[in-house]
């Protein structure tokens, strides 16, 4: 199975600030600039190309926090697991949209196969690191917004070998944000 991290950091490799918060995406750039080329910077194309998700907890958490309507939900309707060993429920908002997980990644990789699933979304942090880790990732599009946050999350945590990242194609938009796609050489 094909599996792909669609992100967005700072220009300093953060995903988050220390508190968890996004909210510096939505104000850093040229915010006069004439996006009507590409208004998302090719998320609906990148989740046309998916057919399910799996996420990590404060992934999760942010996304709740938003208390998205219907039409604003952006996964449409790809079956999406979110990884825990913490929480057994998701959010009341996100009831009937994820389904929360606590195994093997590799067990819920070959479920997923099985269930006929090709392409999954890989979002989150920990979540990134560990399928990194498992030598699941195939390609990442990281997109880097012109802030520099000084600290926060940081995209990856600890990897256990060197990655090479090959086949670099980059897209500069005109609100300043660059967004980097790679496929990954184990």
């Amino acid at each position: 199975m094909k599996c792909s991290v669609y992100i967005a950091t700072s220009a300093d490799g953060y995903i988050a600030t220390l508190e968890g918060g996004v909210d510096w995406l939505h104000t850093a750039g040229n915010l006069e600039a004439d996006m009507s080329q590409n208004p998302d910077m090719g998320f609906n194309d990148f989740i046309a190309s998916v057919d399910c998700m799996v996420m990590g907890r404060k992934c999760m958490q942010v996304i709740s926090s938003f208390n998205l309507t219907p039409e604003q939900w952006p996964y449409g309707d790809k079956k999406i697991y979110v990884l825990s060993h913490s929480i057994k429920e998701p959010p009341e908002n996100l009831r009937g949209k994820v389904e929360m997980y606590s195994g093997d990644i590799p067990k819920l990789m070959k479920m997923l196969e099985n269930d006929g699933f090709k392409h999954a979304y890989i979002d989150g942090g920990t979540t990134i690191t560990s399928f990194i880790n498992l030598q699941l990732i195939n390609e990442m599009i990281i997109t880097k917004a012109p802030v520099i946050l000084g600290e926060g999350v940081p995209l990856f945590g600890k990897i256990n070998q060197r990655i090479k990242l090959v086949d670099a194609t980059s897209n500069a938009f005109p609100n300043d944000f660059i967004q980097v796609k790679y496929g990954i050489n184990y």
